[in-house]
């Protein structure tokens, strides 16, 4: 393949005419849209509604110095059309048009439907997203354990890359923007070999290309609550893997505010429906331990307060640190029921 066509607010209107997306000649209005960490995304609106693209490139957009294969996007596309079937509770975005050799996808608009991190920021009630994004989960895990999947799915430099700011940048030497307190935290989590290794091992077992069909992402970011449910967004990191790795994430984000606030309890409650719905859906023989999903979450607890993808919600150091004892706790004893945590 030649160089890529790289397109800009500019020429998105000519792409998707010439795509058939749009009549010849009529007006497209083009914004930015999302926090477009990994690939180029924008709402463009014309007189028949508003449609949402997105286009991978090979730096990726708002870390330049990592560069990444554009086939990001094949999986992405082929992630939403496996679990489409799947899809009970309508929380998957329909695809609308792709482009492979562009690297580009076109997706329905879910409108300006509130982050899940915002909700969960002002201590919004969640329960209700959080059962059926659960449930979800456990569907997808549970009907795509067929080991042929790993080959349609073999996304590992989007699995590494992500892998390695999950599961070791953390915990080696590193420059991550820190405050006093929390870097003499942090360097205390990397001189204990005990914990690095229980880490490594996670980290292992994440990479190997078995299990379930995963989204890879299923942080609070990347999740819309509409008026017709949760929209789960940006599955660039599909890929086959431990299904206690979605849920371990997805139990992390719920549980990441309350937890910086000293308000564990007050989060109990949206866990519990998360993991009873996940449960309810994925037969026993198959369905991870929950140790194994509450260590996952302990770690994503620890890389969100101590690695380069830190949130709002850790920004004070009191906040940071009890975040880091509950991802700690959580690491070096997982417990086996929500109770636990």
């Amino acid at each position: 393949m030649g160089r890529q066509l790289e397109l800009s607010e500019a020429t998105l209107g000519a792409y998707l005419a010439r795509a058939g997306l749009v009549a010849p000649g009529e007006a497209v209005a083009v914004e930015p849209l999302g926090d477009g960490n990994i690939n180029w995304v924008r709402r463009f609106r014309t007189r028949s509604g508003s449609r949402v693209a997105k286009q991978a490139r090979p730096a990726l957009e708002r870390f330049p110095e990592y560069r990444v294969t554009t086939e990001r996007l094949a999986f992405e596309a082929r992630y939403w059309e496996t679990v489409a079937p799947l899809d009970h509770e309508g929380i998957c975005p329909r695809i609308l048009f792709f482009d492979a050799e562009a690297s580009v996808l076109v997706l329905e608009d879910l409108g300006e439907a509130e982050r899940l991190d915002a909700a969960l920021a002002r201590g919004a009630d969640v329960t209700g997203p959080a059962a059926a994004l659960g449930a979800f989960l456990g569907r997808v895990h549970a009907a795509t354990r067929d080991p042929a999947l790993a080959a349609r799915f073999a996304n590992h430099e989007m699995r590494r890359l992500h892998g390695e700011h999950v599961f070791a940048l953390p915990f080696r030497p590193n420059e991550f923007p820190l405050s006093p307190a929390l870097r003499a935290r942090a360097l205390a989590l990397q001189r204990d070999p005990a914990l690095v290794a229980a880490i490594d091992a996670a980290y292992a077992r994440y990479l190997e290309p078995r299990g379930s069909l995963l989204h890879g992402d299923v942080q609070a970011a990347n999740i819309l609550l509409a008026a017709a449910g949760p929209k789960l967004l940006d599955a660039e990191i599909a890929h086959v893997g431990d299904p206690a790795f979605d849920a371990g994430q997805l139990l992390a984000h719920l549980l990441l505010p309350a937890s910086a606030r000293g308000e564990v309890a007050a989060a109990r409650p949206s866990l519990r429906a998360a993991w009873s719905a996940y449960a309810g859906a994925f037969d026993a023989d198959g369905r991870p331990r929950f140790e194994a999903v509450a260590r996952y979450t302990g770690i994503e607890l620890l890389r969100r307060t101590l690695g380069a993808a830190r949130v709002a919600a850790v920004e004070r150091d009191e906040a940071g640190l009890a975040v880091v004892e509950l991802g700690l706790r959580l690491v070096r004893q997982p417990p086996a029921a929500t109770e636990g945590i």
